[in-house]
Order: C-alpha cells, then sequence, then structure tokens
C-alpha cells in the first residue's frame, strides 16, 4: 500500500451513502481536487466495511443513517479491525442523536451535509492527515444540550489534567474552544511547530486519540465550560 504521507499522493476516499444523488453531488464537488481521489461508493454500512476492508481508503465519508448498518456501528467496525482507515461522519442534523456514539465508536470527525465544499475538502485534509474536526456549531450545541451533567470548573481539576504543565492545558484550554494549531499559535505569540508539539505532548499524557477525545475530556472535566 502507498505511503499516505508521500508527498503529491491524492488522498482516497469511500463515499458511504444510501442515498445516490447526495452521493453524486459529493462526487461532482470532491472529484474536481486535483488531490483527492474517490476510489468507490457504498450505499449501506456494510458495504461501507467491507469496501473500507478491501480498498483501505484514507478517509470514509460516512453518513449516520444507513440501512443494513448505521454509520455508528459501522464506523465501531472500521476503528475495531484496526484498518488504517479514518472516519469522516456526515449528518442532515446538526444534532444528530448519533453524535456522541459516533465519537465513541472512533469517528475522527463530524459535519452537517451543508457544510461548504471549501470547509469539506479541509476537513478531509486535516482527518486525513491524522488529525479531529468537529463542526463548531454542532460541537457547541452538543455541549450546550449536556451544559447541566458537566462539572464546576471551580473544582479541583481531575488527577489526569495534573500530569500537564501550563502552558500545555493552557493549550489544551484553546483546543477545546475550536481553535486551530496556527489560531493558537497567533493568540499564544509562539510558532505553530511549537503548538504541535504541546498538543502531541497532551494527547500523549492523557492517553487520548485525538483532538476530538481532548475536546470532551477539557468539557466533561470542567476545564471548559460551553458559552465560556
Amino acid at each position: 500500500m502507498a505511503d499516505p504521507t508521500a508527498p503529491n499522493r491524492p488522498v482516497r476516499i469511500l463515499l458511504a451513502d444510501d442515498q445516490p444523488l447526495l452521493r453524486t453531488g459529493f462526487r461532482m464537488v470532491l472529484g474536481a481536487e486535483p488531490d483527492l481521489d474517490i476510489v468507490a461508493e457504498a450505499g449501506d454500512g456494510v458495504e461501507a466495511v467491507e469496501l473500507s476492508r478491501r480498498l483501505l481508503p484514507d478517509v470514509v465519508l460516512m453518513d449516520i443513517r444507513m440501512p443494513r448498518m448505521d454509520g455508528v456501528t459501522a464506523t465501531r467496525a472500521i476503528v475495531d479491525a484496526r484498518l488504517p482507515v479514518r472516519v469522516l461522519i456526515l449528518t442532515t442534523f446538526d444534532l444528530d442523536e448519533y453524535v456522541v456514539g459516533a465519537l465513541r465508536a472512533g469517528a475522527s470527525g463530524f459535519l452537517a451535509k451543508d457544510v461548504p465544499a471549501e470547509d469539506l475538502v479541509t476537513a478531509i485534509h486535516t482527518v486525513a492527515g491524522g488529525d479531529a474536526v468537529v463542526a463548531p456549531r454542532i460541537l457547541r450545541r452538543l455541549l450546550d444540550r449536556f451544559a447541566d451533567a458537566l462539572p464546576d470548573p471551580a473544582a479541583s481539576p481531575p488527577k489526569a489534567l495534573s500530569a500537564l504543565t501550563d502552558r500545555e492545558r493552557e493549550v489544551l484550554v484553546q483546543v477545546a474552544r475550536g481553535l486551530s494549531n496556527a489560531e493558537i499559535a497567533r493568540a499564544l505569540s509562539v510558532s505553530e511547530t511549537t503548538i504541535k508539539t504541546h498538543v502531541g505532548h497532551v494527547l500523549t499524557k492523557l492517553g487520548l486519540r485525538d483532538r476530538v477525545q481532548a475536546v470532551v475530556l477539557a468539557y466533561e472535566s470542567g476545564l471548559v465550560r460551553p458559552g465560556a
């Protein structure tokens, strides 16, 4: 299999959606990008898992609601199989009831289907590069919905966060607020490379897979609260 980090190598994409018209629309938009390559389409979750095993795409654009197997179950099957495949969930609803389940299943991103084309392309590259992305409005509404269940930020921080330096905790707060590495670097007046290093240390120390899990932990621990 070709090295996904090799220069000039297009990102290989599998489209998984039970609506042929939507798949056609995504194919038209993404097919116009020279650095993206749509290798196959799946009409349900079972087919998505089978094609992921056989073709090993870099990214699966996964619909949530599909016949035979929904997107959450399909995502979990792909992640549990330890395939070198990342899953970017697309949904019609900002607060689909499956959002939490999809993230817990190992999805690397979550976007609404009406996302602007340029944002979708950026998200695909972000996920393919090993990072994660969640549409700000989805994350905001999700966290607002469960705000009452979150701990008081004035309380003592959980022991897990004690492993972080003050700067790493500061970076985690900015990540939880949805800032990119470049935006955090500007806010803290340091280089983007430095921020990338800090983010890596945060993920390693806290045993997290990606930025999505870091965001969830930051809110669950009370380090950050919705609207703060």
